[in-house]
């Protein structure tokens, strides 16, 4: 199994007044409102048919890398030798609201941003989506997709006709712990109330998934809830901090303390943990018995991109099952194609039984995708989660 040196961080975070006024529909740093663009009023003109090109934007260490020579991408080259197209790859995204701040002013005033295709976590997605600022894909061009989608990530509510935004790979927020250091946990309670594991916990300032989690322990559900139901879930949260059970809120920093044993059980992310659990197999990925957070990054076509057909054809060709276990292989987050584990069996059948990498129905019925919040709902939440983990 492949582990890369530093854990990957792709949920993104909404700190500090810059990124809550990106929350608000403001753009930060400018002080500017940010424009709404319609398809009629921000017109692309797609020129694949002339161009042999592509450019793709990506976060790091999110495409296979042939382990011999680093240069060299083996689904991407054989994609490029396939089709004729060529491709320019660059690994610039590092945090969703950081490449936000690069694009928007073009986005907003309906410019090129130079880019056929972008990878965003779900959320920015949606609201890129809300914007305007996203290309309508053509689904007689993307028929693998059409098949070979997993039905978990069918029909969110801010892509419904999933035309928009296709998963490039996936994940779960649960709970993780380090059996060299602690018992086995099984509930958000136990995390948040347990006397063993005071000041030994941390949980992901990302809101959506420390706030889902806690959603559900309460017996609500993350993709439709109510102000008060959030409330409720907040003064869990708030009960736990001001106790000092939780010892700090993080991004997936938590891994390495994770893996020393310095904390015990935190909030964590499938992805960081298969990684870490290659190293050390006593560090577990729990489901809770209350249920998961299941969250995507997604491929997007941005407005006057200029190769939408290219990106389609791109996007097609991931989601063929071989090129997916390739990929899944080298990755090791959930892999969005129906398929794949068959064509991993071939590959790293170890991988292949990997429930975080190919989960089981019984494990995706317990995930569910956090509910899509409009501008004043993001900001609202957002403002009272921050007051609680004090960023």
């Amino acid at each position: 199994m492949r582990v890369p040196s530093q854990p990957l961080r792709r949920r993104g975070l909404l700190t500090g007044a810059a990124a809550l006024l990106a929350a608000g529909g403001t753009l930060a740093g400018c002080g500017t409102r940010a424009a709404t663009q319609t398809e009629t009023g921000c017109r692309s003109e797609d020129r694949s048919t002339a161009e042999q090109k592509l450019t793709f934007s990506n976060w790091p260490q999110y495409l296979d890398v042939d382990e011999s020579d680093p240069s060299k991408r083996p689904t991407l080259d054989t994609f490029v030798a396939r089709t004729g197209i060529q491709v320019t790859y660059t690994e610039d995204i590092n945090d969703n609201n950081e490449f936000l701040g690069k694009v928007q002013q073009q986005l907003a005033s309906c410019r090129s941003i130079d880019r056929d295709i972008i990878v965003l976590s779900d959320w920015m997605a949606a609201r890129m989506i809300r914007l305007g600022w996203i290309q309508q894909l053509d689904p007689a061009k993307i028929p693998n997709v059409s098949a070979n989608l997993l039905p978990s990530l069918r029909g969110r509510s801010f892509d419904p006709e999933n035309r928009l935004a296709v998963p490039w790979q996936a994940g779960l927020a649960g709970l993780a712990y380090n059996g060299s250091v602690t018992s086995e946990i099984r509930t958000v309670d136990e995390l948040l109330t347990r006397p063993d594991l005071k000041g030994r916990v941390t949980a992901l300032s990302e809101m959506r998934d420390t706030m889902g989690l806690l959603l559900q322990s309460n017996g609500h559900d993350p993709a439709k809830f109510t102000s008060a139901q959030f409330d409720d879930a907040l003064a869990k949260l708030k009960k736990a901090v001001d106790s000092g059970q939780i010892r700090r809120f993080t991004g997936n920093d938590y891994a390495p303390e994770l893996a020393r044993g310095d904390i015990a059980a935190c909030v964590a992310w499938s992805g960081d943990v298969i990684q870490l659990s290659g190293e050390n197999e006593k560090i577990r990925f729990v489901p809770p018995e209350s249920g998961l957070l299941l969250y995507s990054d997604d491929t997007l076509v941005p407005n006057r991109a200029s190769h939408k057909g290219h990106a389609e054809a791109l996007l097609n060709y991931y989601y063929e099952p071989a090129v997916a276990a390739r990929l899944a292989a080298y990755v090791n987050y959930i892999c969005p194609v129906r398929g794949a584990q068959a064509e991993m069996e071939k590959i790293d059948p170890e991988l292949a039984t990997n429930p975080l990498i190919f989960p089981g129905e019984d494990l995706l019925r317990k995930a569910t995708v956090f509910m899509t919040l409009d501008d004043q709902q993001e900001r609202a939440y957002e403002s009272r989660f921050q007051q609680v983990i004090g960023a």
